[in-house]
This record gives structure tokens, sequence and C-alpha cells, in this order.
């Protein structure tokens, strides 16, 4: 018996550690939103399909995820077809399978965790919030079951004035069901700075109705309420909100938000194109930031993305977007971003993002031999489908200095 208490205050004490603060962390965007017409979710092909359709010519995808190792029962068949003529299958995140599957992965190449999405605006319906409660159960127990961290971010994108306290009524009802705050409840759950740390990414984007005054109030909330209070504050923040230009609002009124947060990660998805992009923006861009950050004793998370495409998003949209609009390069893309903005200073990654296939910026395995046919995606042949797993678990080598390369060329892999 005392064996067996032992045993579990061992297991108990390591989750606690490797939950314990982002610095040394690399961590990558979780959104767990892929539904298929057989899960149980009523929500059809949610994330999959284009004009209600997803078959050649109609989808939203433009990666395609290698599925193969999860069990055959929990794989969805599709109209897809490989180029062998094998019929090419997708996954749903509401199966557990599914997601201790990627878990496993994170663990096999040394990624530390997620920040697990959850748009605000999605928990206003039952019919979708239901599934994101299921994803959340899965995603905290496999961080536990992989000695994987995790914590929640809210999306703030499409909340509109006068909606903000939805989000604040969808954080008491997971605070009551999750006891996300309660260590011993979730030992996995990523504290910062001694505290349970929540993202709210979206403060300050021009591109949607400045809600300063109730930023405010969310922050508040989240920081200093006595009962739902009492957490650490990341802030998901434009490229440019240190000089409030471009894809910021211009309102210095922004700087005294970010200033009362903890973390700041500014978006830079699609920001650069090219490993030379990437240098200007470390020195130009991340240096300063990171020194506007230091002085005001705040944690500076860079976002870095492996490549992007929409092609086949945007033209479910009625758009127009080339395929591949930002190649990946086999890694080296992604890996001039890790190695620039270590070089700027900066002690902790996000990688954007772990499953998006949608905006192909995915670093789960994906097939190198996609679908043929009328919706083109994209793909690296030659290229191994866990190479971004690799490289991203190799950017938590680099930021430890367990990895000391001397440029920023490409890892070699040991075979």
């Amino acid at each position: 018996m005392q064996f067996a208490i032992l045993a579990v205050a061992l297991v108990f004490s390591s989750l606690v550690s490797f939950a314990d603060g982002l610095n040394g962390k690399v961590m990558c965007g979780y959104q767990g939103w892929f539904r298929t017409p057989d899960d149980g979710t009523g929500l059809g092909w949610h994330h999959y399909e284009a004009s209600r359709k997803f078959e050649p010519g109609f989808c939203s995808i433009d990666l395609w995820p290698d599925v193969r190792e999860i069990p055959e029962a929990d794989r969805t068949k599709t109209a897809f077809q490989h180029p062998d003529g094998s019929l090419a299958e997708v996954y749903s995140s509401v199966k557990p399978s599914a997601i201790a599957l990627h878990f496993k992965w994170m663990r096999d190449n040394g990624i530390d965790g997620v920040f697990l999405q959850r748009f605000a605006t999605t928990t206003r319906d039952e019919r979708f919030r239901k599934p994101l409660d299921t994803v959340m159960g899965l995603v905290r127990q496999s961080a536990m079951d992989t000695g994987r961290t995790w914590a929640l971010m809210y999306d703030l994108s499409g909340l509109k004035p006068g909606q903000m306290d939805s989000l604040i009524a969808d954080w008491k009802r997971v605070h009551a069901q999750f006891r996300l705050t309660d260590q011993s409840s979730d030992p996995a759950y990523l504290r910062h700075r001694g505290k349970p740390l929540v993202a709210l990414w979206g403060l300050g984007f021009s591109d949607r109705a400045p809600m300063l005054e109730e930023w405010q109030k969310l922050i508040s909330f989240l920081k200093d309420d006595a009962e739902f209070g009492g957490c650490t504050l990341m802030v998901g923040v434009p490229t440019y909100w240190r000089t409030l230009r471009r894809d910021a609002i211009e309102d210095p009124e922004l700087h005294k938000l970010i200033s009362q947060a903890d973390v700041v990660s500014p978006w830079t998805v699609g920001r650069y194109n090219s490993p030379k992009g990437v240098a200007r923006h470390a020195t130009d861009v991340v240096a300063e930031d990171i020194a506007w950050c230091r002085e005001r004793k705040l944690d500076y998370l860079p976002v870095s993305f492996p490549g992007f495409s929409w092609h086949n998003l945007s033209k479910g949209r009625n758009q127009s977007a080339p395929i591949n609009a930002i190649p990946r390069l086999g890694g080296e893309f992604l890996w001039s971003q890790f190695f620039q903005y270590k070089k700027a200073g900066a002690d902790m990654f996000y990688v954007a993002m772990f499953d998006e296939v949608d905006e192909a910026t995915a670093i789960f395995k994906v097939r190198n031999d996609p679908p043929a046919g009328d919706s083109p995606f994209v793909s690296e042949p030659g290229v191994p489908g866990d190479q971004y797993l690799w490289l991203t678990g190799m950017a938590g080598r680099l930021l430890r200095g367990d990895f000391k390369p001397e440029n920023e060329s490409l890892p070699r892999r040991e075979k």
C-alpha cells in the first residue's frame, strides 16, 4: 500500500514539474475541430467540407492527414483516392484514439504540449460546445497519460461588442466541469509564474472592432476574480502591436492592456515567406519586441509556422489563393524561425499549428502522396511525414541548449 502511494506521488510530482513554466518549452496550437458524419456529433464534415460537400473539387483542407496509425474502426473513408487507387481516409477530433495518438507523437518527438484552441463564439451554441468539451476532456487525459502539458486558449475572433460576457460564462462552466485551476485535479495543466495559464487570442487586431473596455473587463476577471480568477494571462496580439501599425489598432491604450498580461505572443503567420524574410523580421521586430517586454517584466512567446496554403479553403469562399503560397522547403522555413528567434533572445516557442490542415500549417504526420484530382494538396515527396514533428522537438533542444548549431542550416536526422 505504501509503495502504491509513493508511486502515485512520484507520477504526480513529475507531471507537476513538467507542467511548470513556459520557459524552455516549445508549445503547439491544437485546433481539435475536425468532425466527420460518423462521429456522433451531428456536425457532418466540419472543417473538411466546402459548400456542404467533401469530395474532389469540394474541400477546405490543403494538407492530407496521415491516419494510418489510428485504429481502422476510428477512421472515416472519403470520396477521395490516393494515386495508387486506395480510398483516402480522415479522422474526427472527438475520437479518443486520434487525440491519444497525437499526444504520443508529441511525447515521442519531445514536444512539450499544446494550447487547446476554444473559439469563444462557438461556445455560445451547445451543438458546437459539447464536442469542444469532449475534445478538452480527451486532451486533458492524453496530456496526463503522456507527460505532456496543455493550456486553454480562447480565440476572440467573431466576438462582437457586448458579447464578451459569453466567454466569461463559458470559463465559469469550464471551471466547474474540469477544475482546471486545481493542480491536484489536473496536474498536467500548464502553470506559469506559479499560476494556471489562460491565453486570450485576438486583442488589438485592426480587422475587428476595438473593444478596449471589454478586453479590460476580461483581463481583470481572469486575473483578479475571487472565485474564477487567479490566472497567469497570455495575450495573442498582432505582429505590429508594439508600433501600433499595419495589423494593429492605432490606440496607445492597447499597450496598457498588454502590460497587464504576463506573456505576449504576436501572431506572425503569413507576415514573411522565406528564411531571408524571417531573418529580417527577427532583427527588425522580434529583438525590439523582446526588449520592450523585458523592460516591463513580461515574457515573450514568438510564433513559428512551417508554411502556408489555403487554396481549397479560399476556393470555397469564392476567392482565389495559390496552392503552397508559402513553401515549407522541407523544414528550412520552420527551422529558420527557431534559429533566428533563439538568436534574438527568445526562451520559449509557440508553433502554429499541430493539426491545422485547413491552412497547411500542421506539423503532425501528413501524407506526401495525397489524393489526386480536382482538389490539389500540398505535398513534399521524399520528405518524411513526421519531419515537422521531429523539427519541433529539435526546437525544444535548441531552447534548452541541448543542441547548439553553428548556423541556421537544417539539422541532420540520425538514421
